[in-house]
């Protein structure tokens, strides 16, 4: 018997002028053959029945049928300023027709244009730049940058984080599933993550987000009892498993993978003290958290108070174009001279056009402000339903970097089994919603859409997750 929900469904989707192509390619059916046949079956699709996309404009995705969604997870924090924006769009349509590709050894406008405005948004002394592909790419040219530059070998890594798949990156990327039975991450230790939800420690005032954990502290002003005992072990890690010397450490400013996980305030600039007393240098993995997401900054390391010694991006900065890059400093990149280090497609001209037309769209919509404004607005109204539902155990985050972490029951915070949140989220889907997954349980709903979104997104986007928690909650019962 198929279940039927008493549940009213209200949330009315908000309207959109834009009227998408008539799709014209292969069946549904088809398509699943081809994908089944040719693809890689590690390249796993979500929801039940896949979702077969076709155009996209701002927050809104059109499939095959013509139904429209709000996408809430941007490509995976990738679409930064709206799915093909109009400004974004031009510039890259007149680039090709202009030049496609040239490769560094000679120069083209594009490529010094983009690295003088994209240093420009940088603090001293980060203002020399390397372009790449991805984020996995810029993250690995960042370790090999640290050890040579050193000439020391271990890095320190959160356990949670994520930093790419490619062999060198899988070393720092702390999370089981994605490691395979290969040998990788020698010269990686991973030190506990200070995350004030799931870890030992934790309280009520911990985190720079407009939500707090339910946890409670006693605390004094200006003291947190978390944040030194998460100290304390990354001390334990210096003293225990690395030499007296290392190269560096990695970090997101907020974990992204792992579910929008945040640390006690000052815990970075603690950490990084750490690690240059040691002559290690201090790597912000912004690929996530960088252009404007976290709204009251343009860099998640800035929401830390710290300037890192190398800062690696990718994903936003080119509203979905393969670009990455890596900034540092004149004399950390001055160590990557002594020998070639050559990479064909990095800082190709379309790239470098999109990626400078995507921080042209950043600054003339404010979606800097916007992340901040509808970000907040959002936290607080899922902290609402947090307050209603036992099984919403924690939301937190910061701008448009949302996670809503789901439990059994808020006395135990054990992850809600996979089938039920499974079945939240294709309700969430089945209502217009599309929404990430995160954390080692998958336990933990990302919300990271385009930066375009509006109030009005928000509040169909909250009404939706109410009653699929509401169904939830009937289905159990």
């Amino acid at each position: 018997r198929k279940w039927k929900s008493s549940v009213s469904v209200q949330a009315k989707m908000p309207p959109c002028d834009f009227v998408p192509e008539k799709y014209q390619s292969y069946t549904y059916e088809h398509m699943l053959k081809i994908r089944e046949r040719n693809v890689f079956p590690s390249l796993l699709t979500y929801y039940k029945k896949p979702l077969l996309l076709h155009q996209g404009y701002m927050q809104w995705l059109f499939d095959y049928e013509g139904r429209r969604y709000l996408d809430l997870f941007a490509g995976i924090v990738t679409v930064s300023v709206g799915h093909c924006h109009p400004k974004v769009t031009v510039a890259t349509q007149k680039q090709l027709a202009r030049l496609w590709h040239t490769t560094n050894i000679y120069m083209h406008p594009s490529i010094q244009e983009y690295a003088e405005k994209l240093t420009s948004l940088l603090p001293d002394p980060l203002k020399v730049v390397y372009l790449t592909n991805s984020g996995s790419e810029a993250n690995d040219l960042a370790m090999f940058l640290a050890r040579i530059y050193t000439h020391n070998f271990d890095i320190i890594c959160f356990r949670g984080g994520y930093h790419g798949g490619s062999p060198y990156t899988l070393g720092v990327t702390s999370l089981g599933p994605y490691k395979h039975g290969v040998a990788n991450g020698f010269g990686s230790s991973a030190t506990m993550l200070p995350d004030v939800f799931r870890g030992p420690w934790g309280g009520s005032r911990c985190r720079d987000s407009p939500v707090q954990t339910i946890r409670k502290c006693s605390c004094s002003e200006g003291v947190c009892q978390a944040k030194d005992q998460y100290i304390e072990q990354f001390k334990d890690t210096l003293n225990t498993c690395v030499p007296k010397t290392i190269a560096g450490f990695i970090a997101e400013p907020i974990q992204g993978v792992n579910g929008t996980v945040q640390y006690p305030k000052s815990f970075l600039k603690e950490a990084y003290q750490l690690v240059r007393e040691r002559g290690g240098v201090c790597i912000a993995d912004e690929v996530q958290t960088g252009f404007g997401r976290t709204g009251s900054h343009f860099w998640g390391f800035q929401t830390h108070d710290v300037v890192p010694d190398i800062v690696t991006m990718a994903k936003g900065i080119g509203n979905g174009f393969p670009m990455g890059a890596v900034v540092t400093t004149k004399e950390i990149a001055s160590s990557l001279a002594q020998t070639l280090h050559f990479n064909t497609f990095g800082g190709n001209p379309v790239a470098c056009v999109a990626g400078a037309a995507v921080l042209d769209a950043i600054e003339e919509d404010g979606l800097q402000k916007n992340s901040e404004e509808v970000g907040t607005y959002m936290l607080l109204e899922l902290a609402k339903l947090r307050d209603k539902f036992e099984i919403v155990g924690d939301v937190r985050g910061k701008g448009l970097m949302i996670g809503i972490e789901m439990v059994t029951n808020k006395e135990s915070c054990h992850p809600l089994p996979d089938e039920e949140i499974s079945q939240i989220w294709e309700d969430c889907k089945d209502m217009g919603v599309l929404i990430g997954r995160g954390g080692l349980h998958r336990q933990t709903f990302r919300i990271k859409p385009p930066m375009c979104i509006t109030k009005k997104d928000a509040d169909f986007a909250v009404e939706v997750f109410r009653t699929a928690l509401e169904r939830h909650m009937e289905r159990t019962a």
